[in-house]
């Protein structure tokens, strides 16, 4: 860290140094995916208690689960610095201009991997400690080490490692997993490519440029588009078996179809522009996804709450 003195003696630069390399660590957990992993834990947990769950525990399972994203990110990024460093969108992260080293940034992935896997197992119980683990290994074995490169359904299968967010939670409250839960894993399991795929087809030259297999850099907006209503109508059909199976009230049920039947409409426009040849405008797409399974967890959460 450098510091300067001034005449008068006083060091000067350190508090923006240490500001600026903690700040460097923190984008190495990926803030932003962070946050969504997040917002499919908490809903669950209270659909799970089937009320508001003890408050210790939700704080404690986000702690963990904030951990072992944040690890499974950081791994990534170490994984994928020679990548990242060929993409616009991904120049400037940490590793890649050197803000933090490699070695670095490989103990800081393993120290947060350990200590949410011990985090999760002293708070919460030992099953969400080993589905915490497994999601790392997921992510960063299946998807970052063997299918990323490979194929460019990489993101369908390697998507896989978000959906545990959602199993972590409930398991969380019951110490054990239903029916239930495993829908809301298909349901992130089907909402995954058509939120990833525009964002591919946005950064198309950069997927290429790094030799990214991704769906969205490797074929026309045609067969994307039509991929990507398809995944959406399946993410909306499993949204509506919670119904049954979870007991679920007038404000998920009503959530379900309205904000459902919205990204499949964003969806459909997506494909009908590309049809038509039209400039596309893939980013809709994907901001609406984030919107959608975003107001749909929160339906998930208020539903168990109110007695309709």
């Amino acid at each position: 860290m450098d510091i300067t003195t001034t005449q008068s003696g006083e060091r000067v630069g350190t508090g923006r140094d240490l500001r600026r390399t903690i700040g460097a660590y923190v984008t190495l957990t990926k803030p932003r995916v962070l946050e969504l992993l997040l917002v499919t834990t908490v809903p669950v947990m209270v659909l799970a208690r089937g009320g508001m769950p003890n408050l210790w525990l939700v704080l404690a399972t986000t702690i963990g689960g904030a951990m072992s994203a944040g690890s499974a990110a950081a791994f990534n990024m170490y994984l994928d610095r020679d990548i990242d460093a060929h993409m616009h969108r991904t120049e400037n992260r940490p590793l890649v201009t050197g803000e933090i080293s490699p070695r670095a940034g490989l103990v800081f992935a393993w120290t947060l991997a350990v200590a949410s896997t011990i985090w999760l197992l002293l708070t919460t119980n030992w099953l969400a400690a080993a589905l915490s683990g497994v999601a790392i290994f997921f992510y960063v074995v299946i998807y970052t080490m063997i299918l990323k490169r490979r194929t460019e359904q990489n993101i369908v299968w390697g998507g896989i490692a978000g959906c545990f967010p959602v199993l972590i939670g409930w398991s969380a409250v019951t110490g054990s997993l239903t029916w239930t839960p495993f829908i809301l894993f298909l349901l992130v399991f089907l909402w995954t490519p058509p939120h990833y795929w525009p964002l591919s087809m946005k950064y198309k030259g950069d997927y290429a440029e790094a030799d990214v297999p991704m769906l969205g850099a490797t074929r026309d907006g045609i067969q994307v588009g039509l991929q990507v209503i398809l995944y959406a109508w399946a993410t909306l059909a499993c949204s509506l078996l919670l119904i049954p199976v979870a007991g679920m009230g007038v404000v998920y049920s009503v959530s379900a179809v309205v904000f459902g039947g919205w990204f499949v409409y964003e969806s459909h426009v997506l494909y009908n522009r590309a049809v038509r040849g039209e400039q596309i405008k893939p980013m809709r797409v994907f901001h609406a996804s984030i919107t959608y399974l975003t107001l749909l967890f929160l339906a998930i959460a208020v539903d168990p709450l109110l007695p309709f």
